[in-house]
């Protein structure tokens, strides 16, 4: 039996926040310069984030695509936006690393703006297995690791409002960053392969 957690125990841990730097990028110019910042790196934790719908039947495209080094993180605003050229070029570039979970979602909600190859992506829920964790959700998986909580609170937050508050900055940050802590925790031996 794998490790698992209950949604009471993580409710003791404390809050788990993102402290390095956040950048919204939402013009060609800053999609540039983030994205030449990036490429400098070999791993980088990856997530996006997707206006919510309360309609059945209804699937909206991704909004945010987050990317984040160990102390930086980007949130490249995509609505009104598209898709950057050089973050298509970095998302399908094999030999930098983009570690996220539940991939399939990220990806299927990527193309709906845009239709592309993703390369050198790793699923924290296909490695977790060899770990003996039982459960999937980047929640759990993080607070078995590091005995801290993830908050969720703005999951459910307009993605394409006009300016982003410092709360959904934060939250979209700290996906992306715990995903990175995770793989570098788990497979240390890889951090500068």
């Amino acid at each position: 039996m794998g490790k698992t957690i209950t949604k009471e125990e993580i409710s003791t841990f404390s809050v788990e926040e993102f402290t390095g730097r956040i950048y919204v990028i939402d013009n060609p110019v800053d999609s540039e310069k983030a994205v030449h910042y990036l490429s400098r790196f070999k791993m980088l934790g990856f997530d996006t984030e997707t206006r919510p719908t309360f309609t059945k039947g209804l699937r909206r495209s991704a909004s945010l695509v987050q990317l984040s080094t160990p102390d930086t993180c980007f949130l490249f605003r995509l609505s009104g936006n598209g898709f950057p050229p050089p973050l298509i070029v970095l998302l399908s570039n094999p030999g930098i690393l983009k570690i996220g979970l539940s991939l399939r979602d990220d990806f299927l909600s990527m193309s709906r703006r845009m239709k592309f190859a993703p390369q050198g992506f790793v699923d924290l829920q296909q490695i977790i297995r060899n770990y003996d964790i039982e459960d999937i959700s980047l929640q759990k998986i993080y607070a078995i690791l590091f005995n801290k909580k993830i908050s969720k609170n703005q999951r459910l937050t307009n993605w394409e409002a006009a300016e982003l508050t410092e709360a959904q900055k934060k939250y979209a940050a700290l996906d992306a960053w715990a995903c990175l802590k995770i793989y570098e925790y788990l497979c240390p031996a890889k951090k500068y392969i």
